[in-house]
């Protein structure tokens, strides 16, 4: 059986003491009411933690052994995953920050973020259902009309259905515009005929019905992705009072033998084999891609969140082996290589969620802080947004390779299931916008829309961090300023770089844009990881005997001396990439 404990203590920790979400969003309206602080943490994360370790946990290995199938167009579900899916819903946590006026909680993005670490950490493939369901509710929320809200969304909200989005064609790729999916005018719906692929959790019998949003052309749209709408499409039709009418034409073909996330059913769906789905249209035609936009700031840092799930999981199983595993008479714990790999690991998880967890804080403030301070928070979370997703993502990679190493041959066999870990991440650089797509936004879209406003505003909020480490009198704070304020000036260097090269050639600054992306995450983790060890030092300082301060200010240390000097190594790539990469022919490739 597998075992997860959620990381609670630093979870809270970020949560109360770091972000002090009681003061930054508790007083909102519309969390007034709601009692954000301590309290609230700690009862829901205990809450959170017993679901994600003694349900969801014991099923990650099954999921795996045994993937979900498909046959005469149903799917049928990993074992348990279903009744665990029901219980995540009954628990309302499916819908823990959607507005409390259709079924959900109404409380803040942080915590909704902290449980989605939880239910990744615990099991990945089973994650993926709540997390696009909230997707496609968020989309119906945000562009449906009052009756379609009244229809679906208090039922995707507490569990009782659940959602799915349908974007990507045979093909077509990260490439909309190609798609072939068509969508008839007919009365007050629409008939929609065409195939899907790649559908996350696309069929099952976990929930009475569920509610595809599928993108589709009608028959004048324009060329391209300006002709692109988005259509509702129930699995069962909704009669008028509520209950469930007659089935609609659309079935699963086939589900994807994947690399990993096995018990997670990627199913082909066929819309419109029978004569046509029904389909009704959600916001305006030939808008789809800006509805399906709507959702992409929750649902890339949900990705990022995937990366942060799975590297924590593997940290956990890893430390655990390496304290029992003994090699030349102690435990491999001992051994320098592999407690270097271990803290690696654990810094890198938590440089990880302290960034996620800030940002989840920012959304929050870009939707429902004060008028006056919105506009800023939405261009500090539309800068992070691909940081988020694509850094962690692609570390995510190195920390749950880290765990089959520590391993060793027997992490390399599927018998310990280090290598799930390893596999199941390995999506989420791919999906929501491949981490190529990611770095182009940050570079042509985030840093240069704005001329690099945005960044520069966080960059004095790491300038102001760094005068407060050294100004702290503690010597490990002095040294993470240090290597802090080296990395701070690399960044200004590659950002008027990236700047300067978007004015001169595009193309140049694209080459640079992964290795950007790549530094950025760097500093912006050692920065939170460095505002975490402030704190702790307060706490220390106070009288706290609690060793968890200490191994903070030890951890913030560590990636301060062996992780923030990668960002001088992006840097450099940055400034080369202007030669060799532009020059090199791809008939050589």
């Amino acid at each position: 059986m597998d075992t997860y404990r959620a990381p609670v203590a630093d979870m809270s920790f970020l949560i109360d003491e770091v972000l002090d979400a009681e003061s930054c969003l508790g007083s909102l309206p519309d969390f007034a009411d709601l009692g954000v602080g301590p309290e609230l943490t700690t009862a829901l994360l205990d809450e959170a933690a017993k679901l994600a370790g003694e349900e969801l946990a014991p099923l990650r290995r099954l999921g795996d052994e045994q993937p979900a199938t498909c046959a005469d167009g149903a799917v049928t579900s990993s074992p348990g995953h279903e009744a665990a899916l029901n219980q995540m819903g009954a628990g309302g946590w499916i819908g823990i920050s959607c507005d409390p006026n259709y079924g959900g909680q109404g409380l803040p993005e942080i915590y909704s973020t902290v449980g989605h670490e939880m239910w990744n950490g615990a099991n990945m493939a089973l994650a993926l259902a709540p997390m696009l369901s909230s997707g496609a509710a968020l989309a119906i929320h945000a562009h449906g009309s009052d009756e379609q809200k009244q229809t679906y969304l208090e039922k995707m909200h507490t569990g009782e259905w659940m959602g799915t989005m349908n974007l990507t064609e045979a093909g077509a790729g990260s490439d909309l515009g190609v798609m072939k999916t068509r969508a008839v005018p007919e009365g007050d719906h629409y008939r929609i005929t065409g195939q899907k692929i790649y559908i996350t959790w696309g069929d099952h019998q976990a929930t009475d019905n569920i509610i595809h949003l599928v993108l589709a052309k009608l028959p004048d749209a324009p060329e391209g992705s300006r002709g692109i709408s988005l259509f509702i499409v129930p699995k069962f039709m909704v009669n008028e009072d509520g209950s469930l009418g007659e089935r609609n034409d659309v079935y699963p073909v086939s589900v994807e033998h994947k690399l990993g996330i096995h018990g997670s059913p990627t199913c082909v769906m066929a819309f419109g084999d029978n004569g046509g789905a029904v389909g009704y249209l959600l916001g305006e035609e030939n808008q789809g891609l800006a509805c399906m936009f709507t959702m992409m700031n929750e649902a890339r840092l949900k990705v990022g969140i995937q990366g942060l799930g799975a590297s924590e999981g593997a940290l956990q199983k890893a430390t655990a082996y390496a304290r029992e595993r003994v090699q030349g008479g102690v435990p491999i714990i001992e051994h320098a290589d592999v407690k270097r790999m271990l803290l690696t690991m654990k810094s890198l998880c938590e440089a990880m969620r302290a960034l996620a967890y800030s940002e989840a804080v920012t959304m929050d403030l870009a939707h429902r802080g004060e008028e006056a301070q919105r506009q800023a928070m939405q261009a500090r979370i539309d800068l992070m947004i691909p940081v988020i997703k694509g850094w962690m993502t692609e570390v995510g990679q190195e920390v749950t390779s880290l765990g089959v190493q520590v391993h060793g041959g027997m992490g390399y066999v599927e018998e310990t299931g280090a290598a799930q870990y390893f596999r199941d991440v390995r999506i989420t650089p791919i999906y929501e916008g491949t981490n190529g797509i990611q770095a182009a936004d940050l570079v042509s879209r985030k840093l240069g829309r704005d001329g690099g406003a945005a960044m520069e505003t966080v960059l004095q909020d790491i300038r102001d961090t760094c005068t407060k480490l050294e100004a702290a009198g503690d010597d490990r704070l002095t040294a993470i300023a240090a290597a802090l304020v080296t990395a701070l000036a690399e960044q200004e260097r590659s950002t008027q770089w990236i700047l300067q090269a978007l004015r001169d050639s595009v193309p140049t600054a694209m080459g640079a844009s992964f290795e950007y992306m790549m530094q950025t995450g760097y500093l912006f983790g050692g920065w939170h990881m460095a505002r975490s060890a402030l704190v702790a030092l307060e706490r220390v300082r106070s009288g706290s005997d609690n060793p968890f301060y200490e191994a903070k200010i030890a951890t913030t240390l560590y990636y301060a001396e062996q992780i923030l000097p990668r960002c001088a190594a992006h840097a450099g790539a940055v400034a080369g990439s202007a030669g060799s990469l532009q020059s090199y022919p791809v008939e050589w490739i």
